[in-house]
């Protein structure tokens, strides 16, 4: 391929080191559909008619169109087969369909991933092909109504997410919380209630999401009934903050569960209920608290809290007090898990995301819109998740292993 290439380097189609990636590209692809079409036949050979003539042989190539890649707009002639084989069951020709390049592909399949990408990181749908043109050299396959496209398909993703089975995912964790969010639900004081689980084997996993008021226990317990139904197991350790809707749901639903607070919340309240001058050494003792070494270190910790700050602050006091054991039950899990059980942080940075979107589209268009645009979102961030510290555990702490200071307690062996 000749370009004319001007003084600054640029040439009639942009720059000359693009000219040479689509020009790489266009070969790379011509070679692929010319090896593929090669193979198809050469697999077909035996197959031959009456007369013994083959009956896949090469029929010149396709009108040349153009397709966009990663690499900018490619344009290729496609080789065409004549296949004379008939369907016995159906009667009609079969025809060559390459893998590569289907007869309807406009854009790769990456082109595809980014356009909700821009969108749900704040690219309006109306500035898709300027931008794109500039980055891309065209804009086949581009338009405003693909993002309309894609929301509906949000929605139905959503809808199947929310209906799926859930007896073959065991989850032995769980974090809850309920994020609140610029965007229009169902009801004024709306938020969206967030389920996340660590699997036995280790993963983090989005297990349910949806709109609640207020965090009720209503809402969580309509919430946790439908995981139920579609057939979760129990969990060993429920994660949350002092929202007590969702503990009294949890109880309900899941009795046998055991209770962790979130120890950045109760830091958050213990904070509020104390002045600013004795903030900073309090916050100071509370985390020696859930750093200790053991229960029975943090217990320590928390009778000296208790000595120091219960004279003069026993409103602040009592919300440690008072909730010591649910705080405190991270102690009897794994050491290697405490850092993942002590908060809801998994919950909380994922919709750090979320919330910078939110604030770009500030609303959605509907309930359904706006929560399939968070559940796509945290399927976006989902990719991104880390296995649990020590993921071979997890299976134990379903197992009913138990575990003192942190450590695996090795059950005796039975006498001869």
């Amino acid at each position: 391929m000749l370009s004319v290439v001007n003084a600054d380097g640029t040439t009639g189609t942009g720059s000359l080191i693009d000219d040479i990636v689509r020009e790489g590209a266009r070969r790379m692809l011509a070679a692929a559909l010319e090896a593929e079409v090669n193979a198809y036949i050469a697999e077909l050979a035996d197959q031959r008619d009456e007369h013994g003539h083959r009956l896949v042989v090469r029929n010149g190539y396709h009108q040349a169109r153009k397709g966009t890649t990663a690499a900018g707009a490619v344009e290729v002639k496609a080789p065409r087969v004549n296949d004379k084989r008939v369907d016995e069951t159906t009667g009609e020709r079969k025809r060559f369909s390459s893998a590569i390049l289907p007869p309807w592909c406009r854009k790769s399949p990456k082109i595809s991933e980014v356009l909700p990408l821009l969108y749900l990181h704040g690219l309006s749908s109306g500035d898709f092909v300027p931008a794109l043109e500039q980055f891309l050299g065209s804009t086949a396959g581009l338009s405003p109504a693909t993002v309309t496209r894609l929301t509906q398909q949000w929605q139905a993703d959503h809808q199947a997410f929310s209906e799926r089975d859930l007896s073959t995912s065991d989850y032995v964790y769980v974090w809850a919380d309920g994020i609140h969010l610029r965007i229009r639900l169902r009801e004024a004081k709306s938020c969206v209630l967030v389920l996340m689980g660590v699997r036995a084997d280790g993963t983090k996993e989005l297990i349910a999401m949806s709109d609640g008021y207020r965090e009720s226990a209503d809402s969580w317990a309509d919430l946790l009934r439908d995981c139920a139904r579609r057939g979760m197991r129990a969990p060993v350790l429920a994660i949350g903050d002092g929202a007590l809707g969702f503990w009294k749901a949890l109880a309900e639903v899941f009795p046998e569960t055991r209770h962790q607070r979130c120890w950045v919340h109760k830091i958050a309240n213990v904070a509020n209920a104390l002045p600013k001058s004795a903030q900073p050494g309090a916050k100071k003792a509370l985390q020696e608290i859930y750093n200790a070494e053991d229960s029975d270190h943090a217990l320590k910790a928390v009778a000296g809290f208790a000595k120091t700050y219960g004279a003069k602050f026993p409103k602040a006091v009592k919300k440690i007090t008072d909730d010591v054991d649910e705080l405190l039950a991270f102690y009897d899990f794994p050491a290697e898990h405490w850092i993942h059980l002590r908060t809801t942080n998994p919950i909380e940075s994922t919709f750090a995301t979320v919330r910078l979107r939110t604030k770009v589209t500030r609303g959605a268009g509907s309930p359904a819109a706006a929560l399939a645009m968070v559940f796509k979102l945290v399927e976006s961030a989902q990719q991104r998740w880390r296995a649990v510290n020590a993921p071979h555990l997890v299976a134990l702490v379903r197992a009913g292993a138990r575990f003192e200071r942190g450590l695996l307690v090795e059950r005796p062996k039975a006498a001869a």
